[in-house]
């Protein structure tokens, strides 16, 4: 028994009315993204980087080469308000990770570009999290890893169909 099957056993004997099944799942998911979110935070602090830096990095890493988005994009795809995200682009380039560029495109608008010491952080970090990443689904088969990575999916896309 885990924590969770001790929680259910506690509803179920304190609320037999009520079906708390959901728990049994989504009580697990939620705990272990705390964890997750510990170890993530862990290893990029390795390579003195904040978990929001990794993600407006590793979306500029992950566009390929010229490892340019604009702020928009940016915001899309990190999930936050365009007041965070140029804060955040701030706070990259103070550090020299990222770079403002005009947009071609646009005379007004700006793209962010990846600076060459932002690509190397990120590289790295990246390499870190995917070994503790691995450590963490030694407990599955390749089988299980597959299967549990399909239902996962098939959770968010339920709640996110975007």
């Amino acid at each position: 028994m885990d924590e969770v099957d001790r929680i259910v056993a506690a509803w179920n004997r304190e609320r037999p009315d009520l079906d708390v099944t959901p728990l049994e799942v989504l009580s697990r998911v939620s705990r272990l993204s705390r964890l997750l979110d510990k170890a993530r935070s862990a290893a990029f602090a390795r390579h003195d980087l904040e978990t929001w830096e990794f993600d407006v990095l590793s979306a500029l890493r992950r566009d390929g080469d010229p490892y340019r988005l604009s702020p928009g994009q940016l915001v899309a795809l990190t999930m936050v308000t365009s007041g965070t995200m140029t804060n955040r682009i701030d706070r990259l380039a103070s550090r020299g990770l990222v770079r403002r560029l005009p947009d071609p495109a646009d005379g007004r608008g700006v793209m962010v570009q990846l600076e060459g010491s932002g690509r190397a952080v990120t590289d790295a970090a990246l390499a870190d999290l995917l070994e503790v990443e691995r450590s963490v689904l030694v407990v599955l088969t390749n089988s299980d890893h597959d299967q549990l990575a399909h239902l996962l999916r098939d959770l968010l896309t339920a709640f996110d169909p975007s």
